[in-house]
């Protein structure tokens, strides 16, 4: 076998470790890190006989690189090197490297903090930053300072940066390799954006095999792209060349089959970024890019977690497009622009800023760890989602008022499952319902059984089903339904693997399928949901979410129900699967967080201060009882509430009070040494507690508004000063030369308007207040807007005249308006 390009920096690998506590090994795909690395160091001296543990993202990986690994010591898996993956182990008492997927290396550290019997754990492909990585590393390196000096960590990255992690291990030493790979022709072929995804690789395969020679692999975002892809891509080719799946709930055997060598035909690989790194598929010199992943994002608003189809970062189209040169020169056909690709983010983000974060959070309780910032983390988890984290973790009775682990959170940190359904399996098992819970937890962690059903149902009880036909009648059963054989086979597989966690009976029995809603609950108790009303499939989850069901899902319209999926887009979420609940096992098995408490409140559809008993789970009222009456004080709050809601305009506001608080924001503005308050509509709402709750005995409806003395209330904002200077500095009336006493008008940040007959004003300049005149005809029709009255006389008044005069005879339109007398008369009424 020709030398891999690892091995020319295994001696100073060898060296950093006998003389540091870690070490950074870069290295890019292909150069043989994952299977020489652990082989070379397995007689290291300070090893001293003690095993290996690395750490692969995946486990397909872990199973490949433990098969290649053995295959290259002339063993079988399970003697030198083995593998533990979810579910499924390859170990026995020789076995001195242990390939594990990421959570089992966090499970072994809660059951052993010493690491007993390990000298070195190796961090595989750490770029692509999984949540379980992280925390795996940074209790790996709690243990290292704390509990065992001696123990070895070695980091190994394609693309991360070596610096930073080095930074994290103390300034470990980086070891780089420069790796080997044959050159790749990247070839940019921009497709319609609005397009098909399958489509267009099927397409764009098809044409790569007919200008490239050796086999290919398409890179899809999901299972779902690469089944239609298949389809059409058989449609077009049909026995010519083999066509394989690759994704992660595919059965190992079919897996195994996209990954080792073919037959003598050409070969073509569907796959999600499973097979970006780690794995080398022999033969590939053709890769086709689709451009995207889908990746898990937690919204620590809603609480809710949503696969979302994502560009992938310029790292991963790197790699990508690297395995077609990992034998021999190859060819890329990326499906986007080189303008897309200048644009793509350089590498994806760590996972633990996107994750939900209650399992991670479950495990540092665990660890005995309550403050994050204790432990050494390459990004810290963000405050947000931990704080969600805490919230649902209370919730599930796993931590307590506190923060600390109970006894319930103990127990469901030994389960391997998300917390949700870690409780839900703690509490079943307890109620005589763990066989069935099983159930239920396999359907929620496992591919949808019905995932391939267009117009699959909502309801979970469907599902149920479709397992328990596989189970009874196989494939034909299964079939009829719809569902998919191969989903049902993994689901029935966990489920069974749940029961031995739980050490349930072989014999299986079947509880009621109407208690799937009260298993669910345990699962989701934030996502227990009352219909709105009878009709709309329209609910209020207990987290105060909205949710809806889809139109034709009459079957499921039930007035209390769970949702175990649903829709973290929208407002009003889409539900995707849930189940019925009896009202009276969501009161039995949860009492302690019914609560019960006399409220008072603002109702707003009825617009009324109710005086309420109420029962309530959540933001979920389960019964109420209308009270005599209350604490005037807790009515009076309430109806500021109401106030609030309804808006400030909805006080009995009459155009003479719009007015005063205009006059003193006028005033504020012009003569801010007097202090006047703020009577804005903002600052007023603000301060409604203070300026109007005196004025509200016996105010508990909107239409008893009308009785507040508004006008007493906002008076009583101002000291008696402040009210003598308003009436002097913004007067609401004014006398004009004519003798006549007029009405100004006020708006904030403007001047003050007063609306005058052009006659009254004969003589005068009108300095002394800065008013805007609007000047009238003796119509009363605005005919001149001026500050300026001199000028007014001066420049514009004989215009004004030419044209008015003919039309109003009788009024005054002297030649000389400086000197002539101001009047409200006309010139008959003078005489």
């Amino acid at each position: 076998m020709a030398a891999l390009p690892i091995e020319e920096v295994l001696p100073e690998l060898r060296a950093q470790l006998a003389s540091r506590r870690a070490v950074v090994l870069q290295a890019p795909p292909g150069a043989g890190k994952t299977t020489m690395v652990p082989l070379a160091l397995l007689d290291a001296p300070w090893l001293a006989g003690r095993s290996i543990v690395i750490l692969e993202p995946r486990r397909l990986a872990a199973r490949a690189a433990a098969m290649r690994m053995s295959q290259l010591r002339g063993e079988g898996v399970g003697e030198t090197v083995g593998y533990r993956i979810r579910f499924e182990s390859k170990v026995s008492a020789r076995t001195r490297i242990e390939v594990l997927t990421e959570g089992i290396l966090t499970r072994r550290l809660q059951g052993d903090p010493e690491l007993k019997g390990v000298g070195l754990v190796i961090f595989d492909e750490f770029h692509e930053r999984h949540l379980h990585a992280d925390l795996a590393l940074a209790l790996c390196l709690d243990c290292q300072r704390g509990l065992r000096e001696d123990l070895k960590i070695l980091v190994m990255s394609a693309t991360l940066d070596g610096a930073a992690i080095s930074r994290l291990l103390e300034n470990a030493p980086i070891v780089a390799s420069t790796g080997r790979s044959y050159p790749v022709d990247i070839r940019y072929q921009p497709r319609d954006p609005q397009g098909s995804l399958p489509p267009i690789v099927a397409e764009a395969v098809v044409r790569a095999l007919g200008e490239s020679d050796g086999d290919a692999l398409a890179f899809l975002p999901g299972a779902w792209e690469i089944r239609r892809t298949q389809e059409l891509l058989q449609e077009r080719l049909g026995d010519a060349v083999d066509i394989l799946p690759l994704y992660g709930d595919l059965p190992w055997e079919a897996q195994d089959r996209a990954i080792r060598p073919g037959s003598t035909r050409r070969k073509i690989v569907l796959a999600t970024p499973i097979a970006e790194t780690s794995l080398t598929i022999e033969g590939v010199r053709v890769v086709v890019d689709a451009g995207f992943a889908r990746v898990p994002q937690f919204d620590p608003g809603s609480g809710l977690s949503r696969l979302t189809t994502v560009r992938v970062s310029r790292a991963s189209a790197d790699q990508r497009a690297g395995r077609a040169g990992r034998t021999a020169p190859g060819v890329c056909y990326r499906l986007w622009g080189e303008s897309t690709q200048r644009g793509l983010v350089p590498q994806s983000a760590p996972e633990i800023r996107t994750a939900d974060l209650a399992p991670l959070t479950l495990e540092l309780s665990a660890w005995g760890v309550s403050d994050v910032n204790s432990l050494s983390w390459l990004d810290p988890p963000p405050a947000p989602a931990l704080a969600q984290a805490r919230k649902l973790l209370t919730e599930l009775d796993a931590l307590d008022a506190e923060g600390r682990l109970t006894d319930a959170g103990q127990a469901m940190v030994a389960l391997p499952l998300h917390p949700r359904l870690a409780h839900m399996l703690y509490y079943a098992r307890t109620l005589g319902m763990g066989d069935l819970a099983c159930d239920v937890a396999a359907l929620l962690s496992e591919r949808d059984v019905l995932a391939s059903n267009a117009r699959r149902s909502v309801d979970f009880g469907a599902r149920l089903d479709a397992l328990r036909a596989f189970r009874d009648r196989g494939r034909a059963g299964v079939q009829a339904l719809g569902a998919d054989v191969n989903a049902c086979q993994r689901v029935s597989q966990a489920a069974d693997q749940y029961r031995r966690l739980l050490r349930l009976a072989a014999d299986r029995h079947d509880p009621s399928i109407d208690r799937v809603g009260l298993l669910l609950a345990f699962a989701y108790p934030d996502r227990v949901a009352l219909a709105r009303d009878k009709s709309s499939g329209r609910y209020l989850l207990a987290s105060g979410r909205g949710a809806r069901l889809r139109e034709d899902e009459m079957r499921l319209r039930a007035p209390c129900i769970v949702a175990a999926s649903l829709d973290a887009r929208e407002e009003e979420g889409l539900i995707y699967l849930a189940a019925p609940l009896d009202e009276a096992d969501l009161r039995r098995h949860f009492a302690g967080h019914i609560r019960v408490e006399d409220r008072v409140r603002w109702d707003s559809p009825k617009q009324v201060v109710v005086v309420q008993r109420e029962e309530s789970f959540g933001a979920l009222i389960l019964d109420s009882k209308p009270l005599p009456k209350a604490e005037p004080e807790r009515v009076r709050n309430a109806m500021l509430e109401g106030i609030r809601r309804l808006g400030i305009e909805a006080l009995p506001w009459s155009p003479e009070l719009r007015q005063w608080q205009a006059r003193v924001l006028c005033l504020r503005e012009w003569c801010s040494e007097e202090g006047l308050p703020d009577v804005s509509d903002a600052a007023l709402l603000e301060s409604l507690e203070q300026w109007l709750a005196p004025f509200l005995d016996g105010i508990t409806r909107r239409d008893h508004l009308a009785r507040i003395n508004l006008a007493a209330a906002l008076n009583a904002l101002l000291e008696w000063k402040q009210a003598r200077r308003l009436d002097e500095g913004a007067p609401t009336h004014i006398e004009v030369p004519s003798g006549s006493r007029l009405r100004l008008e006020y708006a904030p940040g403007q001047s003050p308007v007063l609306a005058v007959k052009l006659q009254e004003m004969f003589g005068s300049a009108w300095g002394r207040v800065p008013v805007t005149l609007h000047l009238l005809s003796p119509a009363r029709r605005p005919i001149q807007v001026t500050q300026d009255l001199r000028g007014f006389w001066d420049r514009t008044y004989s215009e004004v005249k030419k044209e008015l005069k003919g039309r109003y005879p009788k009024h005054p339109w002297p030649d000389d308006p400086w000197n002539a007398p101001p009047t409200r008369r006309t010139q008959r009424a003078g005489r």
